[in-house]
């Protein structure tokens, strides 16, 4: 973590974290944090540290599972647009998003139920039965 970052922006810096009660509303912890119907949705995260302080590249990969992508796609929303909208991730004051990927892995069951596609039908010919194309000029 870069060391100019203020506790306040990040919420979790520290071994003694900031109460939930007096975090800030833009601290990365609270946007990423992902409440529904008054429960906490469940996410498995960690991250990798990666590259040369000597070239200036280095960063975080983070990797999280989820049940659904819809949770890392409203982390990233939070995080980026802000919840409230405006209300952004204070900690993209400090850093860069360079790229990033989603993948989606269905379960076994998931793919048992897939249903095998059909055959496209053969479209419809507008020259069948008599008909010909109009000359409009």
């Amino acid at each position: 973590m870069i060391s100019n970052v203020p506790q306040s922006v990040v919420a979790r810096l520290t071994r003694s974290a900031i109460d939930d009660d007096v975090k800030p509303t833009s601290a990365h912890d609270v946007l990423t944090t992902i409440i529904e119907d008054g429960n906490q949705l469940d996410i498995l995260r960690d991250n990798m540290p990666f590259g040369e302080i000597g070239k200036g590249e280095f960063g975080t990969y983070f990797i999280g599972y989820a049940r659904s992508p819809r949770r890392a796609e409203q982390m990233l929303e939070n995080m980026f647009v802000g919840r409230p909208p405006g209300n952004y991730d204070r900690l993209l004051d400090f850093s860069r998003a360079a790229t990033g990927t989603l993948f989606f892995v269905p379960s076994a069951t998931f793919l048992e139920n897939v249903a095998p596609l059909e055959p496209a039908a053969p479209a419809a010919n507008t020259l069948a039965a008599g008909h010909a194309p109009r000359n409009e000029s």
